[in-house]
């Protein structure tokens, strides 16, 4: 008789003193049970490695697929080990003066994949890692890390998620069975990647493919599917999307009435600018108001009294929000969806800066203009974005009591006036209200925006501000600002003195004398700007180092 391996494990759980050992487990003389059942494990053991058969050897892989793209030049394939084996070691606390590797890992990446170099092999472990652990990575890890960075992640559970991604991330041709395979079987993220990647390449097949599954679709999984079709929108789409005005799911319908109202020429359009024709209208009446040295006319609205089954068919929503009246909800949803190019006939040939500087009757403007807003956004309008936000020199208004939101406003005028315009109100209005204007910038920053941030953040210095009130410009500036601007900023890096050519904080200035910068140094802030500015120095000469790294001769891909 023997023990089995498990009545000797949960003798061992158990304990001696409640289970005693199973024959034929003895002890020795002056052995007492517990080390008896040591030496019967010990046995065991040795007996059941002894009688273990091989296993069956499983199948190789297949060989990783051919990268064919170019291979980093030496000192950017040393530059990204760096980067990924730094990307955990910054902590909470004070940064100190060094860059923030884990903020320039992103750029790099984005500034390989625009040379179309490949990952080098040894490497990519580490980036699938670093990847997993960053989802703001992903995009651009997976087109750098390639097929074979599929193909490894095939063999790791962990890396999964470089599966899910797509044919396109991972830097893969589409293959019609593979495709099919994916939309039919694949994980909701699969088709949704795959759906996307189709629509870069072939917006009617991506859009035809859609329509082919609507029927079984789940109504989560139409709404995210059809989000898809933002990308590429066209007067094409307008049948597949007018049919979905008819969806069984209120959020679908919303989407696709939202989708076809970007499309200044639809049958939604239409149907919308009627509506709002007839609730806004230019009143020539007595009640006319005076503007200027003379009397005008101003904008009379009768918000609707009902909201109709076409109405809501067409994707307005019949509640409002708490606090919110019907009538101004479906007002506001109404000319929001209307095409901005019908009002310019409604108001007399007016220019959407003429319109916009119209009166409007019985307090709607704030209403009126809000939709107006909306509106230009999603029809990416520039003139009418640009009436709408006026000059950068008007003072910001305090939060929650604007119609007016800028930052969404600037994204429908072009890069450089963007940057402009922004410009001008930081210069304006200093910083304070400036961090969403500046996530809105094209990168690098232009001349005269980054000059604008950096001159600033100076007169915050100045001013007895400490830097920690300006830490989110000061990140957005490391990664914005153009590399090239690094020699100009040098001289910032200094920390101020005060007047008489004493140390900081030495009291050494006249009595009276003392300025805002001395009193902020005198209390360790100018220390603190002293450090700020030199990591801002030292982190965009890092950047124009990376750059010409990558710009340096091809090395082997080993």
């Amino acid at each position: 008789m023997t023990t089995t391996w498990d009545e000797l494990v949960t003798t061992a759980l158990l304990g001696t003193a409640r289970r005693a050992p199973a024959p034929p487990v003895r002890a020795r003389d002056g052995q007492d049970a517990a080390s008896a059942l040591l030496d019967a494990a010990a046995v065991e053991t040795v007996r059941r490695r002894a009688g273990a058969l091989p296993a069956a050897a499983r199948a190789r892989p297949e060989p990783a697929p051919e990268d064919v793209r170019p291979p980093l030049p030496p000192a950017a394939r040393r530059r990204l080990a760096r980067l990924l084996a730094d990307r955990g070691s910054t902590g909470g606390g004070r940064r100190g003066a060094a860059p923030d590797l884990t903020e320039l890992l992103p750029q790099w990446l984005a500034a390989a994949n625009r040379h179309g170099y490949q990952a080098p092999p040894a490497l990519l472990p580490a980036l699938l890692e670093a990847a997993r652990a960053r989802t703001d990575l992903r995009p651009e890890a997976l087109v750098l890390g390639g097929p074979r960075a599929r193909w490894l992640a095939g063999l790791n559970p962990q890396w999964k998620y470089a599966l899910r991604a797509g044919p396109a991330a991972a830097g893969r041709a589409a293959a019609g069975a593979e495709d099919t395979r994916i939309w039919e079987e694949g994980l909701f993220a699969e088709r949704a990647a795959h759906l996307t990647s189709l629509r870069r390449r072939d917006p009617a097949a991506a859009r035809e493919l859609l329509a082919g599954a609507w029927p079984a679709e789940r109504a989560e999984d139409r709404l995210l599917f059809l989000d898809v079709l933002r990308e590429g929108l066209s007067a094409a789409d307008e049948p597949f999307l007018e049919r979905t005005l008819s969806d069984r799911s209120r959020n679908v319908r919303a989407t696709a009435a939202e989708l076809l109202s970007a499309l200044p020429g639809s049958a939604l359009a239409a149907r919308m600018a009627e509506r709002a024709r007839s609730c806004v209208s230019l009143d020539r009446t007595g009640a006319a108001v005076t503007v200027g040295a003379g009397e005008g006319p101003r904008i009379a609205v009768e918000a609707p009294h009902e909201c109709d089954k076409d109405m809501q068919r067409d994707g307005v929503v019949v509640k409002p929000p708490s606090g919110r009246g019907e009538r101004s909800w479906w007002l506001s949803q109404i000319v929001e969806a209307a095409p901005l190019a019908a009002w310019r006939e409604r108001f007399g040939g007016r220019s959407p800066a003429g319109i916009v500087a119209l009166p409007i009757a019985d307090g709607w403007q704030p209403e009126l203009h809000a939709a107006w807003c909306r509106a230009a956004v999603r029809q990416r309008d520039a003139e009418w974005a640009r009436a709408l936000l006026g000059p950068a020199s008007e003072p910001p208004a305090a939060e929650g009591t604007s119609w007016r939101d800028p930052a969404k406003l600037l994204t429908a005028l072009p890069a450089d006036e963007r940057a402009e315009w922004v410009a001008e109100f930081v210069s304006a209005h200093g910083l304070s209200d400036a961090f969403r204007l500046l996530g809105v910038c094209a990168v690098p920053w232009a001349e005269p925006l980054g000059r604008a941030i950096v001159d600033a953040l100076d007169t915050a210095r100045d001013a007895g501000g400490y830097p920690w009130s300006f830490s989110g410009v000061m990140g957005l500036a490391e990664r914005c600002l153009d590399p090239a601007q690094a020699d100009r900023l040098e001289v910032l890096t200094a920390q101020p003195q005060p007047p008489g050519g004493g140390p900081a904080g030495s009291g050494g200035s006249a009595p009276g004398t003392a300025t805002p910068a001395t009193t902020a140094a005198g209390a360790g802030a100018g220390a603190y700007w002293e450090e700020a500015f030199q990591r801002l120095v030292g982190t965009l000469r890092l950047r124009a180092t990376m750059l010409a790294e990558l710009s340096g001769p091809a090395g082997s891909p080993a």
